[in-house]
């Protein structure tokens, strides 16, 4: 690694491909090296790295957690793949854990020199680029549910994802959602989702109004 000049290696990733020289030589002189020892970690779940990590030596996996400690495997990463794009777009906590599994080289980026790299905060590409950011988000979230929570626990998600809050902070529910819909989101039968949805009722956390809508009388936590 140490034969190749800053903006040599910056050439091999993809990511940078399309900059022109000039762009190239700026990201270039910005870009710092850095090793990761197996077991290390690189960005993690809940928190800020302000930096873009590009691998170019070694392998990486990209895993996600609940409050017990269990892990879901979500990608592997390899050379040329890049990390941290996301809270570096949107200025949210990393979604995912990434951890190295053998001797990791990488090229970090700071926060402010890939933001030169960017379209214009106020342009259509770059509301494009942060929906997709959300999109992935939510794509994480649920591939966490389905395979760390129960039926319950996906269920109660689903419906705090559908809930928008009223000025008295209210949660409610106003399209109607039907069971079906949620038995097809959350990857359980309608039998089982009307199980819980009864539950939630009974209990008096959930309450069906007479237009269709439902109030969330009490914060339902998705249980792990």
């Amino acid at each position: 690694m140490s034969m190749l000049s800053n903006l040599e290696l910056l050439r091999r990733v993809p990511l940078f491909s399309m900059l022109t020289s000039v762009q190239a030589e700026a990201v270039a002189a910005a870009i710092v090296k850095h090793r990761f020892k197996r077991g290390e970690t690189i960005v993690e779940q809940g928190k800020k790295a302000n930096a873009l990590f590009i691998i170019l030596t070694g392998r990486a996996r990209v895993v996600t957690s609940d409050s017990r400690g269990r892990e879901v495997i979500l990608a592997s990463m390899q050379p040329g793949d890049y990390i941290g794009e996301m809270s570096l777009i949107d200025d949210e906590p990393h979604s995912a854990t990434v951890r190295v599994e053998v001797q990791t080289d990488v090229l970090m980026l700071g926060h402010a020199e890939f933001a030169r790299c960017l379209p214009e905060n106020s342009s259509m590409a770059y509301a494009v680029m942060r929906g997709l950011v959300q999109r992935l988000r939510h794509a994480d979230r649920k591939i966490e549910s389905l395979a760390l929570m129960d039926v319950y626990g996906r269920v109660a998600r689903a419906l705090l994802e559908f809930a928008k809050p009223e000025p008295d902070g209210t949660l409610v529910i106003r399209d109607k959602v039907s069971r079906q819909d949620i038995a097809k989101m959350v990857g359980a039968s309608r039998e089982m989702v009307s199980r819980v949805m009864k539950d939630l009722e009974e209990r008096g956390l959930t309450e069906i109004q007479e237009n269709g809508s439902m109030v969330i009388r009490e914060r339902i936590e998705p249980l792990d």
